[in-house]
């Protein structure tokens, strides 16, 4: 979690050693972010992810291999513009370099490379909800984003991760199980979460990080005042209430990102005929059984990203490292 004495300044560092011309770059996981289940004392043995969002993917990763040949592996013999591309074309559309050590600050990283374009699309649409997923939960912003459209792009996925979770939740429910059902998002449906990942994750990821959850939502929560009561007062176990009128579940149906609300009309309609959407929608309001069809448009994104996502990095990677990062996190999972 890296949270002893300024941190600010290792990262700096790190940046340093990369090409410049990046628009937007954070850090996630437990190596940056407190998680239940991780020694503090050995939190400097966790790896450090990053991501780098760029505007043009072929110019970075050129670059990129000109300063760090070595972070790549045997596709850096393709060059960049093949790289931007494979980067550009498959599973959630980023190019991960994993087990790269920084031998002068004594850490590993693994980074992550995405268009700002692709960017934009997961969080406003969730195609993958793959970094939208990660941007559900706190992170640390290494770079502040230099285009709005990023900035408004990440207000937009954290108010869709509002409505989606209080679709799933029911009229009545805690703090905790709050911020659960926002990070349950993207794991729902992954299948790394069948195995190679510890079951309490959320709940891990949670519990330490209640504050930053509060602050990173409360402009959304303020904007949802009139269907969501929120009595926060410092403890996690009060009871926070929603409406469930017809009407708030159709705005919050409409309030989804245009992947979920796609499939959730396929769905419906099985391809049968064609249907006004938002005709189907109220429908799903009507429905008494409408938590388990959002849920399982959601799972179904999350689904098919992260098997084509881990497909992908076995050759970003290269054998070697994919094993030996697959190792690492069974580990941690089982230790």
């Amino acid at each position: 979690m890296l949270t002893r004495g300024n941190t600010a300044p290792m990262f700096f560092r790190i940046l340093s050693k990369f090409p410049q011309s990046f628009s937007f770059c954070f850090a996630y996981g437990s190596g940056v972010k407190q998680q239940l289940g991780y020694d503090p004392v050995r939190t400097k043995r966790n790896m450090i992810d990053l991501i780098y969002v760029v505007d043009n993917a072929h110019r970075w990763h050129t670059a990129n291999l000109d300063q760090n040949f070595d972070h790549y592996s045997g596709m850096r013999l393709l060059g960049g513009g093949l790289i931007a591309k494979y980067q550009e074309t498959f599973g959630a559309r980023v190019f991960f370099n994993t087990l790269v050590q920084i031998p002068e600050e004594d850490v590993i990283i693994k980074y992550g490379v995405v268009s700002t374009k692709d960017l934009l699309q997961d969080l406003t649409d969730w195609r993958s909800l793959y970094l939208a997923g990660r941007l559900h939960k706190p992170v640390e912003i290494i770079r502040n984003a230099s285009s709005s459209k990023i900035q408004n792009a990440i207000e937009q996925n954290l108010r869709s991760a509002v409505h989606a979770a209080l679709l799933l939740l029911p009229e009545k429910f805690t703090e905790f199980e709050l911020y659960r059902a926002i990070s349950n998002l993207s794991y729902s449906g992954d299948f790394r979460m069948i195995f190679g990942e510890n079951k309490d994750k959320v709940n891990n990821i949670v519990r330490p990080q209640l504050e930053n959850f509060r602050n990173l939502y409360a402009t959304t929560f303020d904007q949802l005042h009139h269907c969501l009561e929120l009595p926060f007062s410092g403890s996690d176990n009060q009871i926070c209430t929603q409406d469930l009128s017809e009407a708030t579940i159709l705005a919050h149906l409409n309030g989804l990102p245009k992947w979920p609300i796609r499939l959730i009309v396929e769905r419906q309609t099985s391809g049968r005929y064609r249907q006004d959407t938002e005709d189907i929608l109220i429908g799903v309001s009507r429905s008494s059984n409408y938590q388990s069809i959002v849920a399982s448009s959601l799972r179904s994104i999350v689904w098919r990203s992260s098997v084509w996502q881990s497909i992908k990095n076995i050759p970003t990677a290269g054998i070697s490292k994919s094993v030996r990062y697959s190792w690492a996190k069974a580990l941690k999972t089982f230790s």
